[in-house]
């Protein structure tokens, strides 16, 4: 079941779905970007349906409520320990596909990736519900169709695509098809838009051979990547975080502790005890993300942990492309696989 709706009637839908819901949208922040007088697209819980950017992707992804860059965890004293409170009231946010795909990623990582759950985590996941934007079009950088993250058929309450003025949603929740009706010109059947092709296309190695660690390709990354990070914090699959305690009196004794959100292409992540630092350059961190989301990721669960949004390349301040790194190691490894075959045959 769908329903066809004004910019009026999906303004009345999203107010009543607040009545339940903290609602978070992709909002275009006007002189807010990384450059004079330019804007940036990021999440913010909005107030009404207008704010909503439904046109454009969002600089950053929409982690920030599951992932917090910096969260407090608990507080401490010398008797007692209590955890920080948390909103209890459920949350909409609406995504676009491969953002959907991406909490797959973050669940995995959460909540199955050991013997017990991540109790701070899954206490907000279970607050979370999702509404799907529809993508008309491919945006610049994006390459969702290679890795498989441009449809999503399932996993959100409704979905919502805005053409030619007017809003269509697919309603595969029950509990709300009142709210759309009561707000819709039409009913007919609608299926969320969704892209098939993309400009930027990306081939992903089905394995890695060793030779490929010491592989020359990573060099230029040590004078080219600068270690800013800004790569893994606008990634919507990146979950890598470091702890701090926080001390109110001199001893040590009364405080917080707060998960941080850490990323490994900076400087100081891979700091062990007695001074050792695992990997120092920027092209052995480059090394290490990019395996980990196109190979390391799936030989452990099945599936890549990149979704293809395309972001890192949007952000990164020196123009690193991903998807060219991932091509490059694809050529690398069919150029050892050959150069493997050979020496077999002689």
């Amino acid at each position: 079941m769908g329903f066809v709706m004004s910019a009026q009637g999906f303004d009345q839908v999203i107010s009543e779905l607040q009545k339940e819901y903290r609602v978070f949208a992709p909002v275009c922040k006007k002189g807010a970007g990384r450059y004079t007088d330019t804007d940036v697209v990021m999440y913010d819980e909005i107030t009404a349906a207008p704010e909503i950017d439904l046109v454009h992707k969002s600089d950053y992804s929409f982690k920030e409520f599951l992932n917090p860059l910096s969260e407090t965890l608990f507080f401490f004293t010398e008797q007692e320990v209590k955890e920080a409170d948390l909103n209890k009231k459920k949350v909409l946010i609406f995504l676009r596909s491969c953002d959907m795909h991406a909490v797959k990623r973050l669940d995995q990582i959460y909540l199955a990736n050991g013997k017990e759950e991540d109790w701070f985590y899954r206490r907000r996941r279970d607050l979370v519900h999702f509404a799907l934007i529809g993508c008309q079009s491919t945006f610049e950088n994006c390459f969702c169709v290679d890795m498989k993250s441009n449809q999503m058929d399932d996993g959100y309450l409704f979905s919502v695509d805005c053409i030619n003025g007017m809003y269509y949603s697919d309603v595969p929740e029950n509990s709300i098809k009142g709210i759309f009706a009561a707000a819709c010109e039409t009913e007919q059947d609608v299926s969320p838009c969704f892209v098939t092709e993309n400009k930027v296309h990306v081939t992903i190695p089905e394995d890695v051979p060793f030779e490929i660690l010491k592989d020359s390709l990573w060099d230029e990354y040590s004078t080219r990547c600068i270690g800013c990070g800004r790569c893994n914090f606008a990634c919507p699959t990146c979950t890598c975080y470091t702890m701090q305690d926080v001390f109110y009196t001199d001893n040590g004794k009364v405080g917080e502790r707060r998960r941080v959100g850490a990323s490994c292409m900076v400087d100081g992540y891979t700091n062990v005890a007695g001074g050792g630092q695992y990997r120092r350059s920027q092209g052995e961190r480059m090394r290490f993300k990019v395996l980990h989301k196109i190979y390391d990721y799936r030989k452990r669960f099945g599936y890549d942990m990149c979704v293809g949004c395309g972001r890192c390349d949007d952000i990164c301040p020196e123009y690193i492309s991903y998807t060219n790194i991932i091509n490059k190691v694809n050529a690398a490894c069919e150029a050892a696989k050959q150069g493997a075959e050979e020496v077999k045959n002689g």
